[in-house]
């Protein structure tokens, strides 16, 4: 009988050495393909000072490959990435032995941290001993023999603690891990994967999920979506909450009404867990740019690339990676990547089109305000930016990029160019189709405008549309989290004052000061103001979004516009503001 998590997760104790300069920070489970490699397993984030990294990445390499072979793992490997002041170590591991995986990489860390501070290590018999005793309680014959007849049927597996599932939506069946049936009797007639596209970038991919679900939409698809905000088949939301992870992907796949899936990827579920699938028909990365660094390792935007590019390793063998040529890490890291790529731009002789032309693959571009898809032999003019609500007449630059991106991606699922301009044209910048993404409402003949945007390149892009947009005065409201550096706070505020607004409304976020005391996030966003010519009685404190947006509807006049960045409390503030638009 396999055991529960619970008995598992703590079996075992292993002591590590430890120093100030040498410190094992985090141990976790790779449950897919990841930044690493292709393989599930476990890895270790290791932080040191001092260290050489060819000694720390060699010891890894000699006693994971020990330890391994000492359980009998003997057609697994081990792996290393060196990062600044650290290193990602990482082992492979069967899939029903991924809790076990841990402990043996941490086996295999502890007799390399031994040396390295000059400490004793345990005994490796003993130890060993231990580890195969946890590993014949993980054990689940069962799942091993599914997964090897899911391959040998071309389908694909989803499993987690709890169940596993052969196939996708319409095509998939669902058994708990702990009564899975014999190969022999599930019915494969009945099994079969959907088209899947998995989506990831910086900033875009809400927006470019939620646009493709309405392509495949028009096409008379049952669509489905996982987002940062909830998860979708059809129009019924099974659940919300940031759903950007494998936990999404597998409620979503899992669902028998399901033809055709969009999948959020976000970096987090990445880097903690690995990708959920082994057969998408289609990934896309929107860019890549400044967020969230400085965890697992991933320090600088190219590590970002990388991380964000592993979508690749989820491709079935005829899968589509589709990518943007206008983003320079993006360029660099495909230079790694083996998948069969379709580029877009909005410039028609960038490089990677003119390759792409002459090679008779793929690609789309923005020639004279007209998308226009490449399809490796001929140039299909398939719609006008004027037609594209989402591109606000082609100011909104970056959602003529995303449109293009959706294109690809329903272009590789197999839709018709009638559904692509039938979804390209349809969906709204509106709370309804795209909540948060510069939802657009009108307050005592003001322009009021609503959007997520929380870090410098999103904020940029938004308030280069923004500044487009002919005005008497500008207000923007500003709020920011207190986890990030003073220098990102001020980076923010620099780069939202790009609108030239002639208000700011700095926003407290009491449920976000996260170690900072009250006033401290606006105090640096009013200084920053300061520092760019504003006046003190330019910038306005707010105790929260909500007296915020009240404040700056109590000061709107006929022909302003205001730009609400809004971190919390977006459900009430669009309450208000549809009560005062009426």
């Amino acid at each position: 009988m396999v055991e529960t998590i619970e008995d598992i997760e703590d079996a075992l104790s292993i002591p590590i050495a430890f120093a100030d300069h040498l410190v094992l920070d985090d141990a976790r489970r790779l449950t897919g393909p990841n930044m690493l490699w292709e393989h599930p397993g476990a890895v270790l984030d290791v932080f040191y000072q001092g260290f050489d990294d060819e000694k720390i990445t060699g010891l890894w390499q000699h006693y994971a490959g020990q330890v391994l072979d000492a359980v009998g793992w003997v057609d697994h490997k081990s792996i290393a990435r060196s990062f600044d002041g650290g290193v990602n170590l990482a082992i492979s591991a069967p899939m029903d032995q991924l809790y076990s995986a841990i402990f043996v990489a941490r086996t295999a860390w502890h007799f390399c941290a031994a040396p390295l501070l000059d400490q004793p290590s345990g005994d490796f018999v003993t130890m060993i001993d231990d580890l195969k005793l946890v590993m014949l309680r993980e054990a689940n014959p069962a799942l091993i023999a599914l997964i090897g007849a899911a391959g040998a049927n071309n389908v694909d597996v989803l499993t987690d603690d709890d169940d596993l599932s052969l196939g996708h939506g319409a095509g998939s069946l669902t058994w708990p891990v702990s009564d899975l049936p014999a190969p022999a009797d599930v019915p494969w007639d009945k099994l079969h994967d959907i088209p899947v596209a998995l989506i990831t970038g910086t900033n875009g991919k809400t927006t470019t999920t939620r646009l493709c679900a309405t392509i495949a939409k028009a096409a008379g698809k049952i669509a489905g979506l996982t987002s940062t905000d909830f998860v979708r088949v059809g129009d019924d939301i099974l659940d919300r909450g940031d759903y950007s992870g494998p936990g999404g992907a597998r409620m979503l796949l899992r669902d028998q009404r399901l033809e055709i899936a969009y999948l959020e990827v976000a970096r987090g579920g990445i880097l903690r867990r690995g990708l959920p699938l082994r057969r998408a028909r289609a990934a896309l990365v929107t860019n890549v740019a400044a967020d969230h660094l400085g965890q697992y390792g991933v320090n600088t935007v190219a590590d970002l690339a990388v991380a964000k590019s592993a979508v690749f390793r989820t491709l079935a063998e005829d899968g589509v990676l589709v990518l943007n040529a206008d983003d320079p890490y993006i360029v660099a890291q495909a230079a790694h990547t083996p998948a069969s790529i379709c580029w877009f731009s909005l410039d028609p002789d960038t490089p990677q089109i003119s390759t792409a032309q002459s090679a008779g693959r793929p690609c789309a571009w923005l020639q004279d305000s007209v998308l226009c898809y490449f399809d490796g032999a001929k140039t299909i003019k398939v719609i006008d930016v004027a037609d594209i609500p989402l591109t606000m007449g082609g100011a909104a630059r970056y959602n003529v990029s995303n449109a293009l991106g959706a294109l690809c991606i329903s272009r590789a699922m197999g839709l018709t160019d009638e559904a692509i301009c039938a979804g390209l044209s349809s969906f709204r910048n509106n709370p309804q189709d795209n909540p948060g993404r510069c939802n657009e409402f009108h307050v005592n003949s003001a322009k009021v405008y609503i959007d997520f945007a929380h870090n410098p390149h999103s904020i940029a892009a938004v308030s280069e549309t923004m500044a487009a947009i002919p005005a008497k005065r500008r207000f923007i409201m500003l709020s920011h989290a207190g986890d990030r550096s003073d220098q990102d706070i001020r980076d923010v505020t620099a780069t939202a004052l790009q609108l030239k607004p002639d208000y700011v409304v700095a926003v407290e976020l009491f449920d976000y000061l996260r170690g900072r005391k009250t006033g401290e996030v606006t105090a640096l966003i009013a200084d920053e103001c300061a520092q760019h010519g504003m006046a003190p009685e330019q910038v306005i404190l707010a105790s929260s979004p909500l007296d915020g947006t009240s404040k700056v509807l109590d000061r709107l006049q006929p022909g302003d516009m205001a730009l609400l960045l809004v971190l919390s409390e977006r459900d009430q503030i669009f309450e208000m503001l549809e009560q005062a638009s009426l």
